[in-house]
């Protein structure tokens, strides 16, 4: 996608997501000979201090030449005059030089100041391993793809350590184990602490365990609130923190066109289902991760606008998610951990009331079938790892 856009567009590439989920590896194999600046390197940072200037020296941007360099810039987002330095570097030298910021945060909500960079770059948000990626290698040119398969070994490992590069490629649970602990550390002391202004990594470590525990329910700000003795404005601004910075993401509750509809608060999940003990609602996270990828990845590459919502009215019928395409309803998916022979009464209503084209009852321990589900209409029961392997 990102060397397709640098054959065409002039716009810098926005590659986001959690951190070690592979945007670097990633970013650097696009081009041969990309110059790489991290931002967490002092050397680096000394560099990118100085200017877009000092860039251009080092990269020799007022050479004539006929190919354009590229340039990775890290974790520039904590650098607080951040946005001031790309707007300055791509403004000089858009024509000379190709641009690639990664970072593990959205690059949006902490450092105010300086112009805004809307029109210059194209966002792509980057999401762990999913069973379409384990499966095909290529990317569709259009939303619904093929079915594709994994083997049992494969997808028992993606459920278990989670989509994440080196604990799937390891594969071994001691090493997941530590390598969590590790990003966890990470996570707390030094990203929360660097980006943020919040001092008390205690309770917010307590409110993230909390949302782990929790993962797949109503998210109840109060109760939240009363656990770890803070205000709800503070619960609703540490979850907005967390979710910047890719611990979690939150579902909203469709309202449109739904009669009695509870307009009341988002479900959360986490970026890595692997934390999650709980066997069914790792299984819900992980219905979730793959169908917010393919949200992000429709919308970044230009299908449409998709979005992913879950249904609930007040006589408490549910729907666990709906994804809709351009505002419209288009896919309905009813998570079941074990196999069952009847159709969810709530999927059928809500199939029936909002005149979605697709309806998946998707069952976790049913095996794969290589048939298109997206070929028949109205609600069916599928395998979960058929329906996924359709996404990307």
């Amino acid at each position: 996608m990102i060397r397709d856009q640098f054959n065409n567009d002039d716009q810098m590439a926005f590659v986001v997501g959690p951190r070690q989920v592979g945007k670097t590896t990633t970013c650097k194999s696009l081009v041969d000979n990309c110059f790489y600046y991290n931002w967490d390197n002092q050397n680096h940072r000394k560099i990118i201090l100085r200017g877009p200037d000092a860039i251009a020296e080092e990269l020799a941007l007022n050479i004539l030449s006929d190919n354009k360099k590229c340039i990775i810039l890290d974790e520039i987002h904590k650098y607080s005059k951040w946005k001031t330095f790309v707007k300055g570097l791509y403004d000089t030298y858009k024509d000379r030089v190709r641009i690639v910021i990664t970072g593990s945060s959205r690059l949006d909500v902490f450092k105010k100041g300086g112009d805004s960079l809307m029109g210059r770059y194209f966002l792509y948000r980057m999401h762990p391993l999913s069973i379409a990626e384990l499966s095909t290698h290529t990317i569709p040119e259009q939303e619904i793809r093929t079915p594709g398969y994994i083997g049992p070994e494969d997808f028992e490992n993606l459920f278990t350590n989670g989509g994440f590069p080196e604990p799937f490629i390891k594969n071994n649970l001691r090493f997941t184990t530590r390598w969590k602990s590790l990003r966890k550390q990470q996570f707390f002391k030094e990203d929360i602490r660097d980006l943020t202004k919040v001092r008390e990594l205690g309770q917010i470590e307590i409110l993230a365990d909390l949302i782990r525990l929790q993962s797949g329910q109503l998210t109840n700000y109060s109760n939240l609130a009363n656990k770890i003795n803070v205000s709800v404005d503070t619960v609703t601004r540490w979850i907005k923190i967390l979710e910047s910075l890719y611990y979690c993401f939150s579902i909203k509750p469709w309202s449109k066109n739904i009669s009695r509809s509870l307009i009341k608060e988002p479900k959360l999940y986490l970026w890595d289902w692997s934390w999650i003990d709980n066997r069914g609602s790792r299984i819900e996270n992980f219905v979730a991760s793959h169908l917010l990828k393919a949200v992000h990845f429709w919308t970044d590459i230009g299908f449409g606008d998709y979005d992913l919502y879950f249904l609930r009215d007040k006589e408490k019928r549910e729907v666990d998610f709906m994804v809709t395409k351009n505002n419209n309803p288009w896919f309905l998916v009813e998570v079941k951990s074990a196999s069952n022979k009847s159709i969810s009464k709530n999927l059928v209503y809500f199939y029936n009331q909002l005149n979605a084209p697709y309806a998946f009852q998707a069952s976790f321990d049913m095996e794969y079938i290589d048939k298109d589900v997206f070929s028949v209409k109205g609600p069916v029961i599928v395998p979960l790892r058929t329906m996924l392997s359709q996404l990307i």
